[in-house]
C-alpha cells in the first residue's frame, strides 16, 4: 500500500478542484461579456444534460450583449429557460433559433450577489478538497491498519497530505478574493 499511496496524486486530484474554480469564476461577469460567461450552463437536451457549447455557438457581438445561436431550433427554449434559470441574473431574448443576452448594468446590489456565487463556488471547492483529504486519510489508516506501513510512516504521509490541503485551500482562498475584488471594483 505505501508504494500504492502518493502524496502527488493527492495533490492533483486537489489541483483539479481548484482548476474547476477558475473554471467557474470564469463565467461570472465583471462588466465586460464573455463567452466564458455561458461555460458552467447546461441545458436538458436529449434526454441529458448537455453544455450550452455543445448545443448553441456563443458570441460576443458588442461589449454588453451576448449572442446564442442555437443549432436546433427546437432546443431554443430548452436554452433559453437555462440561461435564466442559471443564477447568473440574466435576462435572455428569443428571436427563434438565435437567443440575445443582453448584460445589464453592474449595481451595488448586483455585485454583492455575484460576491456571494463566487463564495459559493469557493465553498464548493473547498468541500471537493476537503473530501480529497479525507479519502487519503482513510486509504493510510487502512494501509497502517492493515500492517502495510508503521505508524510513523502513516503520520508523516498524513503531515503531507494536510500540508497539501492547506495549500489547495489557501489558493482556493487567493483567487476568490481576487474574484470577489474585481466583481466590486468594475
Amino acid at each position: 500500500m505505501v508504494d500504492k499511496f502518493s502524496v502527488e496524486a493527492i495533490s492533483a486530484r486537489m489541483a483539479k478542484s481548484v482548476a474547476a474554480l477558475k473554471e467557474e469564476l470564469a463565467g461570472l461577469r465583471t462588466g465586460r461579456a464573455s463567452a466564458s460567461m455561458l461555460d458552467p450552463i447546461h441545458v436538458d437536451a436529449y434526454g441529458s444534460s448537455m453544455p450550452i457549447n455543445q448545443i448553441a455557438t456563443v458570441s460576443v457581438p458588442e461589449s454588453r450583449m451576448i449572442s446564442v445561436q442555437v443549432w436546433d431550433k427546437s432546443m431554443a427554449a430548452a436554452v433559453e429557460k437555462a440561461i435564466r434559470d442559471s443564477g447568473l441574473g440574466l435576462n435572455p431574448i428569443a428571436e427563434g433559433a438565435n437567443i440575445r443576452v443582453p448584460l445589464p448594468e453592474l449595481n451595488e446590489e448586483r455585485r454583492r450577489e455575484l460576491s456571494k456565487v463566487a463564495s459559493g463556488y469557493a465553498e464548493q471547492a473547498r468541500v471537493a478538497i476537503r473530501h480529497v483529504r479525507r479519502d487519503g486519510m482513510d486509504q493510510l489508516k487502512r494501509a497502517e491498519k492493515e500492517g502495510e506501513m508503521s505508524q510513523d510512516e502513516m503520520h508523516d504521509l498524513s503531515e503531507k497530505v494536510q500540508k497539501a490541503t492547506d495549500a489547495a485551500v489557501a489558493q482556493v482562498d487567493a483567487i476568490t478574493s481576487a474574484k470577489e475584488l474585481e466583481i466590486m471594483q468594475v
